[in-house]
C-alpha cells in the first residue's frame, strides 16, 4: 500500500505549541468574553519563554488576513521587518500584541476611542504575567501610548519588579508615514534607536 503524505503543517496549524500556547489560550480567553468579535493570534515564531521585548500595536484598520497580530498594513510589516533585520534581533525574543484585541469580522477599526483603549489594559496584563522575561515595551502609535500610560498608573508589583521600560515610538504606518522621505527616515531612525536601546537594556545580543 502506498503511503499517503500528510500535508505539511502551517503556522496557523502550530499556533497552539508548547512555546506560545499560554499567549494565545489568553487571546481565546479574551475572544469569548465578546463571541461576536475575532481576535489575532501570536505568530509562534515567537516564544513566549524567550521574549523580551513587547511591540504593542495600535491596531486600527483592518486585521491581518494570515489571522496573526501585526504592525499594520503591509509597508508597516515590512518597515519593521527591516528594522528587525538590520539589528539582528530574532523574532522569539519580541512578544506583539494589539492595543485593543478584538476585532469585528469583516469590518475595520476606526480611531480607538478611550474606552477601547482601557479595555485593553486587563488582557495585556494577562499577557505580561506569562511572558516572565518581557521588561521591555516598544509602543507603537497614540493609542499604544495611552494604553502604556494607564499600565504604569497601575503600580502593578510585576513592573517594578522587572524594572519595566517603556519606549513611545511613530507608528510603522498610516499617516506616521505619509510625510516627506526625511521625515519618514527620521521616523524609523526613531523607531531603530528605540529597539536597539532596547536589545541593549534587556541583553539581546544581535545575531548579524
Amino acid at each position: 500500500m502506498t503511503a499517503v503524505a500528510s500535508e505539511p503543517m502551517t503556522l496557523w496549524d502550530r499556533r497552539y505549541e508548547e512555546h506560545i500556547l499560554p499567549v494565545n489560550r489568553i487571546l481565546d480567553e479574551t475572544q469569548a468574553l465578546r463571541p461576536e468579535s475575532s481576535v489575532s493570534y501570536v505568530d509562534p515564531v515567537h516564544d513566549a519563554d524567550q521574549a523580551k521585548i513587547v511591540s504593542l500595536f495600535s491596531n486600527v484598520g483592518t486585521a491581518d488576513a494570515s489571522g496573526f497580530i501585526s504592525a499594520g498594513e503591509p509597508d508597516a510589516i515590512t518597515r519593521l521587518l527591516g528594522l528587525q533585520w538590520q539589528l539582528g534581533l530574532r523574532p522569539e525574543y519580541i512578544m506583539p500584541w494589539n492595543v485593543h484585541p478584538w476585532h469585528t469580522p469583516g469590518e475595520a477599526n476606526g480611531r480607538l476611542q478611550p474606552a477601547q483603549i482601557t479595555s485593553g489594559l486587563k488582557p495585556l496584563l494577562r499577557m505580561l504575567k506569562v511572558v516572565p522575561r518581557a521588561s521591555v515595551i516598544v509602543a507603537h502609535g497614540t493609542e499604544a501610548h495611552r494604553l502604556v500610560e494607564q499600565l504604569l498608573k497601575t503600580e502593578n508589583p510585576l513592573l517594578w519588579r522587572r524594572g519595566f521600560k517603556v519606549y513611545k515610538v511613530k507608528s510603522l504606518g498610516g499617516r506616521a508615514f505619509a510625510g516627506s522621505p526625511e521625515r519618514q527616515h527620521a521616523h524609523l531612525e526613531e523607531i531603530r534607536a528605540a529597539y536597539a536601546d532596547a536589545m541593549a537594556r534587556t541583553g539581546i545580543a544581535p545575531t548579524r
